[in-house]
């Protein structure tokens, strides 16, 4: 037998339905699509669509508010997988784990807006992290283990100009 041969069993595939191909087809005239009406027309989009009646997405209530255009996005490490690494050699526990370091060993591939640190897993090497962001019970997991986490300090908040224009009328009653 040579692979020029082979072929599936009888009846194994199933030739598409070629619709709109005449009458004798079977599916020919419209199609399969019925006749006339919005669905019968080609660039037909109505999901969602209820008749007039007022939508479903349209009668729930909204909730809540996603600030997107000041929202942070974190490259998220797991204290297990940080372990794992060091256990690996492709970390080393002696020196600060900083976002270089997590993606020289490949536990980061980007920064984005920082390294948040989480504590699924368990660490048992003395390391010492410096992150953007850290959970609580990460923060305690390293310690724990005799490592230490650094965190930025925050910045001050700039004040507008209307907490300035406040605090002078604050200034000017004091005074009076």
């Amino acid at each position: 037998m040579k692979l020029n041969q082979l072929s599936d069993n009888q009846g194994a595939t199933k030739d598409r339905i070629r619709v709109g191909r005449g009458i004798g087809s079977g599916k020919g005239k419209t199609g399969g699509r019925g006749v006339k009406g919005q669905k019968s027309r080609s660039g037909v989009s109505i999901n969602g669509f209820e008749g007039g009646q007022m939508p479903l997405y349209r009668r729930l209530p909204k909730r809540g508010f996603t600030n997107a255009l000041f929202m942070k996005h974190y490259a998220e490490v797991n204290l297990g997988r940080v372990q794992k690494a060091i256990d690996a050699k492709k970390l080393d526990a002696k020196k600060p784990v900083d976002a270089d370091a997590l993606i020289a060993a490949g536990l980061v591939s980007k920064v984005l807006d920082g390294v948040s640190l989480l504590a699924k897993g368990e660490l048992k090497t003395k390391v010492e992290f410096q992150v953007a962001r850290a959970s609580k019970a990460a923060i305690a997991a390293v310690e724990a283990a005799g490592g230490s986490v650094t965190l930025p300090e925050p910045k001050p908040r700039k004040e507008g100009k209307r907490a300035a224009r406040e605090a002078e009328a604050r200034a000017k009653r004091n005074k009076a």
